[in-house]
């Protein structure tokens, strides 16, 4: 039987710009895209993923299916999307292997907007968040199990439960 060994990315730079406007008011921060992420090009692009599906039954509304649809879907709902790291090493899509090189500027892309609350999707995101960031950004910021199929543990139930926060920083 043979074993295909994941793919070690060296000097990797963050392929898609931030989802934003100045009516959003939580910012989601995940770590870096995933491989299929950067494939379709969208964050949250992996099949088995829950951001959308989670966030879609938060807002009782349907699961969006293209980019088009994804951004319309952040936009009505006022959630902005980014990720902490815009250039790293990794192996596969595996956080636990994710070396730093370069971190987005959060500080600046808040900027002008009405975000109140940041969270983190995965402890990944808030550990790097919480080191790096939040003593310079003044905003509320949490930290929610991760969406990721590598956080099986976690039923879409759960899931759906420990994101009702995202809600209230919205209303």
């Amino acid at each position: 039987m043979k074993t295909q060994r994941a793919s070690v990315y060296q000097g990797l730079v963050h392929p898609f710009e931030p989802v934003i406007d100045a009516r959003s008011r939580v910012l989601v921060l995940g770590s870096f895209p995933s491989v299929q992420s950067r494939l379709n090009s969208f964050y949250y692009g992996h099949p088995q993923n829950r951001f959308w599906r989670v966030t879609a039954a938060l807002f009782s509304q349907g699961v969006p299916g293209s980019i088009d649809d994804k951004t319309a879907f952040l936009r009505i709902n006022r959630i902005a999307l980014w990720d902490v790291v815009s250039a790293c090493d990794i192996t596969g899509s595996a956080d636990s292997t994710l070396t730093p090189l370069k971190l987005n500027d959060i500080g600046s892309l808040l900027r002008g907007t009405q975000v109140r609350m940041i969270v983190c999707n995965g402890q990944k995101a808030g550990q790097l968040y919480r080191a790096n960031l939040q003593e310079q950004i003044k905003i509320p910021m949490q930290v929610l199990p991760s969406t990721s199929p590598a956080n099986a543990a976690w039923t879409l139930e759960r899931l759906i439960k420990a994101w009702e926060p995202l809600l209230a920083a919205i209303e």
